[in-house]
């Protein structure tokens, strides 16, 4: 399966409340803006897309929004998970909350591994923006899919060769990355990869 929502890694998942933590009233401030924007959502089969995430600290460990919650309009701390553990070779993920953890947590996590100043991931959806800027932004190659291994490799490589703060996924048509040290700088930063190709 392929739809945007399916957890394809394997999950260790291991179920207990999310404590209050950094960042998480900005990671739902984001959001709003992303769901107004209708860069986040269900779309007409009812598959929830795009999702964000928040460093914990100065590990490698983050926050992310749980898989399926794309319709809800405000987050409570029950929908998000924390990912404490993964393998990009043995396509696992290790993660603590009543949810599992978004389908691109690998992707997250290679972007908080490869870039030491990124503490906010954004994926989102934009059909528009995701044709405007494919191959105009670094891109990752087109047989690559979302949620693999595969695309978590190609994070690292674009971001050993770029120092851009939005990619376009090749393979997984509408779909955009963006990061930064701070939500703000995240948003402006896709904002601006728009603006700039109009």
């Amino acid at each position: 399966m392929s739809e945007s929502g399916v957890v394809k890694f394997e999950c260790e998942h291991v179920v207990r409340e999310v404590a209050p933590f950094a960042g998480f009233s900005a990671l739902n401030s984001c959001r709003r803006k992303l769901l107004q924007l209708r860069m986040v959502g269900v779309d007409a089969g009812g598959i929830g897309f795009g999702n964000l995430s928040v460093r914990d600290g100065e590990s490698t460990s983050f926050y992310i929004t749980a898989s399926g919650t794309g319709a809800l309009a405000h987050l409570q701390l029950a929908q998000v998970a924390k990912v404490t553990g993964y393998d990009f070779a043995r396509n696992w993920v290790r993660c603590e909350g009543a949810v599992t953890a978004s389908s691109e947590s690998l992707t997250h996590a290679a972007v908080y591994e490869s870039a030491a100043d990124a503490r906010a991931v954004i994926h989102c959806h934009s059909p528009k923006l995701w044709q405007q800027v494919l191959n105009l932004v670094p891109t990752t190659r087109r047989e690559v899919e979302y949620g693999t291994p595969e695309m978590a490799f190609e994070m690292r490589r674009l971001l050993r060769e770029s120092d851009s703060q939005v990619f376009a996924m090749g393979g997984h048509p509408d779909g955009l990355v963006a990061f930064g040290k701070s939500f703000d700088e995240a948003f402006h930063a896709l904002m601006n990869c728009a603006i700039a190709q109009h």
